[in-house]
């Protein structure tokens, strides 16, 4: 087991060195400028690296590059071999980032959000207290109602 000090370093070796092949080197039409790697993760015993892409594009574009990497998988693995210098060579998994997805999401509930807030606002700028401004029973003093008698001293 290596340790996730050396784990992380060669993570972040293969995020580098993936990205830069994908740059200049390969020529695959479907791995233009549109494929992103955001990250990587080693496992603990340096044997499998995933590789987390996100693709600006729509379906289409995104499923012609999860195949361009499929088919560019060897290139890529023997240049992280190259640049690494380790004993095994990690297999490479590339995986679609859900990232961009979530924040969408996230945007879109922040949204409704705001729209829900802003009729809630629309409709109580003219309203007033329903019992007044002042809702709280406050004790009666003598002005205001009768005195009570203490008719138990007998």
């Amino acid at each position: 087991m290596a340790d996730n000090a050396r784990a992380k370093r060669l993570a972040d070796l293969i995020r580098e060195v993936v990205a830069e092949k994908l740059q200049r080197g390969i020529k695959d039409p479907r791995l233009g400028t549109h494929v992103t790697i955001t990250d990587t993760r080693v496992t603990g015993d340096l044997r499998e690296a995933t590789v987390f892409y996100t693709v600006y594009g729509d379906d289409e574009e995104r499923t012609a590059a999860a195949a361009g990497l499929e088919s560019a998988k060897g290139i890529l693995r023997s240049e992280v071999g190259k640049a690494a210098g380790v004993k095994f060579t990690p297999t490479l998994t590339f995986v679609m980032d859900a990232l961009p997805d979530n924040a969408r999401t996230i945007e879109d509930l922040l949204d409704r959000a705001r729209e829900s807030d802003a009729k809630v606002r629309e409709a109580s700028a003219g309203a007033t207290y329903a019992g007044g401004a002042d809702p709280y029973r406050k004790p009666e003093t003598e002005a205001d109602g009768d005195t009570e008698t203490d008719d138990t001293a007998e």
